[in-house]
């Protein structure tokens, strides 16, 4: 027999004095990148078209955005919503004064209406909702479209 033995290594305990940093660090890094939805949507989600010329927006701050599509309840008619609310076509030129008066007067001929509209809404709809913007002199208007070939929208 041998005088010495061999003692068990054991194998050491994992540090854990780093591991609240690391979950603090990635709780700010997705406090700081997640952007939270400024409006619910009141209608159902529009199946946006699709065009071969698409253009992404500078400055979404100054965006204001009209939803049009269908009610989740499914309503006759197409529905706009403005903001938070489904509103009628008249109430677009009190939504545009109402974004101008937030902004800044140098903000003012920045803004741009931007248009979400089902690819399934009636073009009249979208008329309507257009001639309030010249009436109110909004004349920057953006259709927000998909990527994509426009004849995928022929079916």
């Amino acid at each position: 027999m041998s005088k010495f033995q061999k003692k068990k290594k054991e194998m050491p305990a994992v540090n854990t004095a780093s591991l609240p940093d690391i979950v603090f660090m990635l709780l700010f890094f997705f406090m700081v990148t997640t952007v939270m939805r400024e409006t619910d949507l009141k209608i159902k989600k529009p199946s946006l078209p699709k065009a071969d010329q698409v253009k992404k927006l500078e400055k979404k701050s100054l965006v204001s955005y009209i939803y049009v599509g269908k009610s989740k309840d499914d309503t006759p008619g197409d529905k706009i919503q403005l903001n938070d609310r489904i509103s009628n076509v008249e109430d677009v030129q009190n939504f545009i004064f109402s974004e101008r008066r937030k902004r800044s007067e140098e903000e003012i001929p920045l803004l741009t209406t931007s248009i979400k509209a089902d690819i399934k809404v009636n073009v009249g709809t979208i008329t309507d909702i257009k001639q309030q913007l010249r009436n109110v002199n909004a004349l920057k208007i953006n259709y927000s479209t998909l990527k994509g070939s426009a004849l995928d929208n022929v079916k």
